[in-house]
């Protein structure tokens, strides 16, 4: 892996590191990840898998992730948030998602606190808009070396306290600093990486 945390793919193309050779992260990587998202359920579903995330890799929740949207409804939060303790009990014996009852309760949850968000602020994404982080908190030069650097930031720190004073789990100032990066809320492709 080059030093500088860039990669060429077979298809020549240099991307970040991290998402190596297998196709299904590198469309990710190319497609997705540090694009901005105004999606109210694509919003959700990002918080709910970055949960369901900790502790594996990326990379299974990415293979399991239309069993996820099928489980949980296309991440429909007023769907999910009326999800009951039979629903739980069915989720723990679907092979095709992560099958931890904390995660799965915590979405159910979640949805139910995502609806309060959209009736105080008009729609998740304005709510998270609220976090775009100042540019003295970014780096100058995104390097492999300076994204290492960002597991959390203090503007992860304040959007993972705010959610859990108003009652999300599994949103801790890493989550959401993983959030913040998928979503678009941050830049952080390696500079040289065709994506930035």
């Amino acid at each position: 892996m080059p030093r500088d945390g860039l990669r060429t793919g077979a298809d020549g193309v240099v991307r970040c590191w991290w998402c190596g050779d297998d196709p299904l992260y590198t469309a990710y990587h190319d497609k997705e990840w540090g694009n901005p998202v105004r999606d109210d359920h694509r919003l959700f579903e990002k918080l709910c898998l970055e949960g369901f995330q900790s502790g594996l890799s990326w990379l299974t929740i990415l293979k399991k992730r239309e069993n996820f949207r099928r489980a949980f409804k296309g991440f429909d939060f007023d769907a999910v948030a009326r999800f009951n303790t039979r629903s739980v009990e069915r989720l723990l014996k679907d092979g095709g998602i992560v099958r931890h009852r904390g995660k799965i309760e915590s979405t159910i949850n979640n949805a139910k606190r995502a609806r309060e968000l959209v009736r105080e602020f008009g729609s998740i994404a304005k709510y998270v808009g609220q976090y775009k982080p100042p540019r003295s908190e970014r780096p100058r030069r995104m390097t492999k070396s300076a994204l290492m650097k960002l597991p959390k930031t203090p503007t992860s720190t304040a959007l993972s306290k705010d959610l859990k004073k108003r009652g999300w789990t599994y949103v801790g100032p890493t989550t959401c600093y993983a959030f913040m990066q998928a979503m678009g809320l941050v830049n952080d492709h390696i500079e040289g990486c065709f994506a930035r």
